[in-house]
C-alpha cells in the first residue's frame, strides 16, 4: 500500500485566528520524539462555530483540542461531557468514540494547576480573574478547590464581577493572586496590557498569564519590575497537551 494510501490517525485544534498556535508544533515533535507513526496535527481554523460539524464528521479524527473562542460554544454540538467539563461548562478536548460519539473534557483545570504549583507559595487566599471566557472557567474550577475566593473583572460586568475601572488599593492589596485569562498581549499585539493599576503591585503579588507567545508579555513585565512572582502559560500548555493525548489514547 502507498503511503498516500495509508490511513492516517487526524488530531488537531478547532479556533479562530490560530495560525499562532503553538499545539501543531508542539505535536509534531512529539510525534517524532516518541516514534508514534501514522498521525497528523493539523489547525482547524473556523470563522464560525456552525462549521464543526464538517470537522466532525471528517474520516479518521481521533481527537480535538478547542481554543478561543469556542470552548463554550462547542458543548451544544457534542454528544456527552465528562464531570469536570461539565462542572467547568468549557470543553477544551474532544475524544471520539468507538461508536462514533464524541465526549467532551477540559485539560486546561489539569494544566492550570500543574503550572501554578510550579512557584505557589500561599500567596493569596483572593484572586482576580481577568476575563470571563472559557479558559477562566477552569481557572474558577481550580482555584476554588485550592479555598482561593475569585473575583473576576470584565469589560462588560455581570452581576458579582467588577469592571477594570473599579480595581482600587483595596482590592489590589487583597487579591495578590492576578490571572490573565485575555487574549490582550499575545502576539503579534505585544504592547499591549490588561488595564489594571500596575503602579498598585506589590512584591507579594504573583501574576499568572496564560498566554505564552510572547513568552514575557507586558503584562508580566511590569510585575517583574515590581519584583513579583511572574508564570505565564507554557508549562500549562504543555501538561494539558500531554493529557489530551492520555485522553485520546487511553482504551
Amino acid at each position: 500500500m502507498g503511503k498516500e494510501e495509508q490511513k492516517i490517525n487526524r488530531y488537531g485544534l478547532v479556533g479562530k485566528n490560530i495560525e499562532y498556535s503553538f499545539s501543531q508544533s508542539y505535536f509534531a515533535e512529539k510525534f517524532n520524539k516518541d516514534k508514534i507513526e501514522n498521525c497528523s496535527y493539523e489547525n482547524f481554523d473556523l470563522e464560525s462555530i456552525e462549521k464543526i460539524k464538517t470537522i466532525l464528521e471528517k474520516e479518521n479524527v481521533k481527537g480535538l483540542n478547542v481554543t478561543i473562542p469556542y470552548k463554550e460554544s462547542i458543548i451544544n454540538y457534542l454528544d456527552r461531557l465528562s464531570e469536570d467539563a461539565q462542572i467547568i461548562g468549557a470543553v477544551n478536548t474532544i475524544r471520539f468514540l468507538e461508536d462514533g460519539t464524541t465526549e467532551g473534557h477540559n485539560t486546561d483545570a489539569f494544566g492550570f494547576k500543574a503550572a501554578l504549583l510550579k512557584k505557589w507559595n500561599n500567596h493569596s487566599k483572593k484572586a482576580l480573574i481577568l476575563g470571563t471566557g472559557g479558559s477562566s472557567k477552569a481557572i474558577e474550577y481550580v482555584i476554588k478547590k485550592m479555598d482561593i475566593k475569585p473575583l473576576f473583572v470584565s469589560r462588560k460586568p455581570s452581576e458579582g464581577q467588577i469592571s477594570y475601572d473599579e480595581i482600587d488599593n483595596r482590592i489590589m492589596t487583597s487579591h495578590l493572586l492576578i490571572i490573565n485569562c485575555t487574549p490582550i498581549g499575545t502576539h503579534p499585539d505585544l504592547n499591549k496590557a490588561p488595564s489594571i493599576p500596575y503602579d498598585l503591585l506589590k512584591k507579594d503579588h504573583f501574576l499568572f498569564d496564560l498566554i505564552y507567545n510572547p513568552e514575557k508579555t507586558q503584562f508580566l513585565r511590569k510585575g517583574i519590575e515590581i519584583g513579583c512572582t511572574t508564570q505565564n502559560g507554557l508549562h500549562m500548555l504543555e501538561q494539558q497537551a500531554e493529557k489530551s493525548w492520555n485522553i485520546w489514547t487511553e482504551i
